[in-house]
């Protein structure tokens, strides 16, 4: 079996393999250092691939198109921006004032 999982990057691993790997080690009497690393490294290699799954999906959320808002959210968005722009310039108290008068 390979050192680590980058030794032999064309072979899938299994979990069958990994246990099969660390029975191995345990049964070889290998030191508890050198198997505590071997899991460390498999679980870092393991995570890694989560991580890169899941990239291109954060990058497209950060950086890609904005994702599609249905036509009535943006309607309601539209609407308190509009508002809250009035009430930011003072157009919408002049017009209450204007309105009391």
């Amino acid at each position: 079996m390979p050192e680590n999982e980058t030794e032999n990057p064309t072979q899938e691993v299994t979990g069958a393999d990994i246990q099969r790997e660390l029975m191995d080690m345990i049964a070889a009497d290998d030191s508890a250092s050198q198997i505590s690393d071997r899991i460390k490294d498999m679980l870092y290699s393991k995570s890694a691939e989560r991580v890169d799954n899941h990239r291109p999906t954060a990058a497209n959320s950060l950086f890609g198109e904005p994702p599609e808002v249905e036509d009535e959210a943006q309607d309601e968005v539209d609407a308190a921006v509009a508002v809250a722009s009035d009430e930011i310039s003072g157009d919408a108290a002049a017009a209450r004032v204007a309105g009391e008068e």
